[in-house]
């Protein structure tokens, strides 16, 4: 068994605006997936915050 094996590299130069990046693509997309980790983290801001909040003027 021969454990030495040829790998390619492939470089890729292409640069994409941000208007392209930020828009609201639905579906299996980079923009979706973008958009998708900044909800949950505002999700996980406000769900917590709301925590803290209610942990000091209730607790």
């Amino acid at each position: 068994m021969d454990s030495h094996q040829d790998h390619q590299v492939v470089k890729v130069d292409h640069t994409v605006s941000n208007g392209h990046l930020n828009s609201w693509r639905r579906g299996f997309t980079p923009q979706a997936e973008i958009w998708n980790g900044r909800m949950a983290m505002f999700g996980l801001f406000v769900g917590l915050s709301l925590l803290i909040l209610i942990n000091i003027f209730l607790g």
